[in-house]
């Protein structure tokens, strides 16, 4: 991922990141500046972590919602949350001291945690809208065709296909012997700066927009199917209706989820994308605001929940009244009007 930084309103660009020949410029900001954006990037970590650590114990702890979309839910929850963890510390510290403090393993290692946890919350999202998909548009088959079996697998493909590709091109040779004509300049000292090259933006188009118009295609078929079930609701029984209405609920609600996603991550990837044709003349300050912009989207998805999900609101309030301690809880029915 290309080296990012920030830059305030107060600083001081004259100042570099190692006392050596080819260091990085360093931007020092002021020390209100650093606290005011350290603080800001705390309390977005914190939402992100304790918002997922939320949904993954939910689905993990209660029986009735062991679903496989559910099961779904709970793997992207921890692909953010884990994202929040082990990636956006080092990330904020990067992007206020405009440097790369931790040396070339953590350099990749971070770069390859950013990049599976990324990949992996839109291969979920992709895998949730074929589900929604599969209820909305053949609900007398769905309970047979996705099944938590099927679930595991999309999963597995979630997690697995993101950090095989990823491993490729950070733990092996292709970049530097097959790739080099593609490569820019060597990147100066003290930037963690892998991949940065005309290549990889044109990469990571496909990876994020065929998703995007599989998801897009899906959800207006939904869209469509979900219209066409609400005018013929009146003819179906009560039970029928309530399962029709509770699927049509739940793919507006993921729906929305795939939507935020879009908003957040698009201009990222088109700057990255049209950034790389142009010798990557984006302003550090206007690069640093779209790849906050998109972390910020592992916050969005627990904030969509406490809105849109009932289960999700009642599992809150029996969690925060200690009621979660007891045996009887494990197995209420949180689905119950």
């Amino acid at each position: 991922m290309r080296a990012v930084f920030i830059q305030g309103a107060e600083e001081h660009p004259a100042a570099f990141c190692y006392q050596v020949n080819g260091s990085c410029p360093r931007t020092v900001h002021t020390l209100g500046i650093q606290l005011v954006i350290y603080l800001a990037c705390a309390a977005g970590m914190l939402i992100i972590v304790l918002g997922n650590l939320f949904v993954a114990f939910a689905v993990s702890y209660f029986k009735a919602l062991h679903t496989p979309t559910n099961f779904l839910l709970l793997s992207l929850a921890l692909a953010d949350m884990f994202l929040g963890l082990l990636v956006l510390p080092l990330s904020t510290i990067r992007s206020v001291e405009s440097c790369w403090f931790f040396g070339d393993f953590l350099c990749r290692l971070h770069t390859y945690l950013d990049t599976l946890f990324c990949l992996t919350s839109i291969f979920h999202l992709c895998f949730i809208s074929i589900d929604r998909h599969c209820a909305i548009c053949d609900p007398l088959l769905y309970p047979s065709k996705f099944t938590v079996r099927v679930a595991l697998r999309y999963i597995l493909a979630g997690w697995g296909v993101p950090a095989t590709y990823t491993s490729f091109f950070l733990y092996t040779d292709m970049v530097e012997t097959r790739l080099s004509q593609w490569l820019e300049e060597k990147p100066c000292v003290g930037t963690c700066q892998l991949l940065l090259n005309k290549f990889w933006g044109w990469l990571n188009f496909p990876l994020f927009f065929v998703p995007c118009l599989i998801m897009i295609s899906l959800y207006v078929k939904i869209f469509v199917v979900a219209t066409r079930q609400a005018q013929q609701i009146t003819t179906l029984s009560n039970s029928l209706a309530g399962a029709a209405k509770h699927e049509r609920k739940a793919a507006k609600t993921l729906g929305i989820a795939v939507g935020i996603y879009l908003l957040c991550w698009l201009p990222f990837t088109i700057d990255t994308m049209v950034d790389s044709l142009l010798h990557f003349v984006t302003p550090p300050l206007v690069f640093d605001i779209f790849i906050w912009f998109a972390y910020f989207n592992s916050a969005c998805n627990p904030i969509i929940y406490v809105f849109s999900y009932r289960w999700f609101r009642k599992a809150l309030k029996l969690t925060l009244s200690q009621k979660v301690f007891s045996p009887q809880t494990r197995t209420v029915d949180l689905y119950q009007e």
